[in-house]
């Protein structure tokens, strides 16, 4: 015993004997060190960091597996299971007595660790997370180790990049007959709007031939324009994962849709990655140890278990639920609570062969991949345009309870008014008592703390609004409702009984020279087939927005004190600039107009929104509108007291 805890395993170890059941089978632990030099968190005391691998493997005939596809076609081990393994990085309370019991899972985005840079207010490390957290820096405000929870990441998408601290799943490639399977896919190409230049591009699968006449590529400039082919001579094979443009050096248009076509071989199985999920929380909730004599890395000490996913891993979530993995294989709950953060409606393109679980739909990109399907509400509906019934949630007894959080920009690019209303948007839905939906008013998808206004690829200078302070307190509220069976306050997002839900002319938009405004949000295409994609015609689905007050700030939802005593306006949408696709959606980036300072500024420039000087006559006044917003937030539990003070402090330091 060391501190409290069975120091298990090294890196390189047996694992023991045969397992008697599918699941973990076994657990290596690379390292256990100290957290943050030791620091203690409260009155969980210090932490430690443990990196190891989990081991797994499934039974094919269990009816808990039998919705991953093409696991029939994986290979088996001698006991006829299908074999896995996953990174696995746990943060616990060195001394596990001092725990809370509380088990929080982050699901991993694209591999990587969003909790303290997205959630917790922490500088991000690099590729926009902190994937290895070793010091308090790392640990933000600590709410989540104040409040003594055993913290795990656990990889599930098997392509994730493991460079810079990234975490992925190991999956066994599915053939037929012991031969490869070769399938045509389609990659959609595009250079500089996510990140930055891409030259040569990356393909998402291993091609099943070099020979051209098998593939083809073609260009376009925006989403609706028709396909151009690029000519076979004008683009090469650079390795079986790359594609070149010739002549050698040539640049992709920025923003421009590239589609490449192609025959692509060795698909994972992927839904594996909700398995090994399922398999690690129930592992690591249970008492006892693997099959090798491994002791449990949690401690045997967790009584509740959380879920938090962020933008993809919230989408992930979604599906992780509907699809029944959150009852585990021997038929307990796996995840008492979850809350997904900006996911809109969708889910992730995992289960399925050849799947790309890192597409994310917009209007510009990513537009006509799997993301967006009925159901999309935890409230049970009927959709007209399909026929079907149904409801995120089973109501088989394994529900978690529920909470969706969503910023404006959900609203305009995944269709997050579908969560509460029905599918053509004509009526209010009602969610059950085991579910809330909330809008964090204004806020944008890429918001976290730390972010400069610059207009990137973008018409408008971006928005720096954080809403990060209503995430911590809902993933409070959210503990106390599954230890405590407190209920949250009630869902608050735009409705259209009372007209903040509404079509986007209509949003109230103030008129401003020089800042564009979008006719549209993002539309929710139906079709058959990804590879060659036609969208059905005839009844649509109807997503709504937000309406705007004089300011242009949105109405409805939780409205931090940003908002509720704003220096700026601030949106979930902004539209792109040339170079590039002029006019569409930008990604999901949102914009931030400051208001004039003083009134005769704004009249010179034909804004219509007051000044400054005629909002707040002194610093004392906007000090107590500030004031008043994080009063009213940490009555609602909508904000938590030790960061409405953090705001009221800011503002004695603003300029008046």
């Amino acid at each position: 015993m060391r501190n409290g805890w069975v120091v298990v395993g090294a890196l390189g170890c047996a694992l023991g004997a045969a397992p008697v059941q599918a699941g973990i089978t076994g657990i290596e632990i690379a390292s256990v060190e100290p957290f943050a030099d030791g620091a203690e968190f409260g009155a969980a005391g210090s932490y430690e960091r443990v990196i190891g691998t989990a081991h797994g493997e499934l039974d094919p005939a269990d009816p808990a597996n039998a919705g991953i596809v093409d696991i029939a076609l994986a290979p088996r081990n001698v006991r006829g299971m299908v074999e896995y393994k996953t990174d696995l990085f746990i943060l616990r309370p060195k001394d596990p007595a001092r725990g809370s019991g509380t088990l929080l899972f982050e699901v991993l985005n694209r591999g990587r660790k969003f909790l303290f840079n997205w959630v917790l207010d922490a500088p991000a490390q690099a590729v926009q997370a902190v994937n290895d957290p070793k010091s308090a820096t790392d640990a933000g405000t600590g709410l989540v180790l104040r409040r003594g929870y055993t913290i795990v990441w656990s990889g599930w998408e098997a392509d994730a990049l493991r460079q810079q601290g990234g975490m992925a799943i190991d999956v066994p490639v599915a053939t037929r007959n012991g031969k490869p399977i070769v399938e045509i896919v389609r990659d959609e190409l595009v250079s500089a709007t996510r990140g930055p230049p891409e030259a040569p591009f990356y393909l998402t699968f291993k091609v099943a031939s070099q020979n051209k006449a098998d593939a083809r590529l073609t260009v376009r400039r925006r989403e609706a324009d028709p396909p151009r082919p690029v000519p076979p001579d004008a683009w090469h094979y650079a390795t079986p994962r790359q594609i070149e443009l010739l002549p050698k050096g040539t640049k992709p248009l920025p923003g421009s849709l590239y589609e490449f076509t192609y025959q692509a071989t060795e698909p994972k199985v992927l839904g594996i990655g909700f398995a090994a999920t399922r398999d690690v929380v129930a592992y690591l909730r249970g008492n006892g140890g693997d099959s090798g004599g491994t002791a449990n890395p949690a401690g045997g000490t967790i009584r509740h278990t959380l879920a938090l996913g962020i933008s993809q891993s919230g989408r992930y979530l979604r599906d992780f639920i509907q699809q029944g993995f959150n009852r585990d294989e021997v038929g307990k709950r796996v995840f008492d609570g979850v809350l997904s953060h900006i996911a809109g409606v969708g889910g992730v393109f995992l289960n399925a062969r050849f799947g790309q679980p890192s597409r994310t739909n917009t209007q510009h990109e990513d537009h006509l991949y799997p993301e967006n399907a009925f159901p999309f509400s935890a409230g049970s509906q009927h959709d007209p345009i399909t026929g079907r019934t149904g409801s995120i949630l089973r109501d088989d007894g394994f529900d978690p309870l529920l909470i969706e959080a969503n910023t404006g920009t959900e609203y305009w690019q995944k269709g997050a008014s579908l969560l509460t209303t029905d599918p053509v948007g004509r009526t209010d839905v009602r969610l059950p008592d085991t579910a809330r939906a909330y809008l964090v008013s204004s806020g944008f998808h890429y918001g976290r703390a730390g972010l400069a206004s610059t207009n990137g690829p973008c018409a408008n200078p971006r928005s720096s609004l954080n809403p990060a302070p209503a995430v911590r307190a809902l993933l409070v509220v959210l503990e106390e409702w599954v230890k405590e069976g407190k209920a949250p306050p009630e869902s608050r997002v735009p409705r259209l009984s009372d007209q903040t839900l509404v079509e986007a002319a209509d949003i109230g938009f103030p008129f401003m020279v020089g800042v564009p405004v979008p006719t549209a949000p993002n539309a929710i295409a139906r079709f058959s087939t990804y590879v060659d994609p036609h969208p059905e015609s005839g009844p649509q689905y109807r997503p709504l927005v937000p309406r705007v007050d004089a300011d242009g700030n949105e109405v409805a939802g939780i409205r931090l004190p940003a908002v509720a005593a704003p220096r700026a306006t601030f949106t979930g949408w902004n539209l792109y600039a040339d170079p590039f696709p002029a006019g569409a959606l930008c990604d999901r980036e949102g914009s931030q107009i400051p208001f004039a300072r003083t009134r005769a500024q704004r009249d010179a420039a034909g804004d219509p929104r007051l000044s400054l000087e005629e909002r707040y006559q002194d610093a004392g006044a906007y000090v107590a509108a500030v004031t008043r917003s994080v009063d009213a937030l940490v009555s609602d539990r909508l904000l938590l007291q030790e960061d409405g003070d953090r705001m009221i402090e800011a503002a004695q330091q603003q300029i008046p």
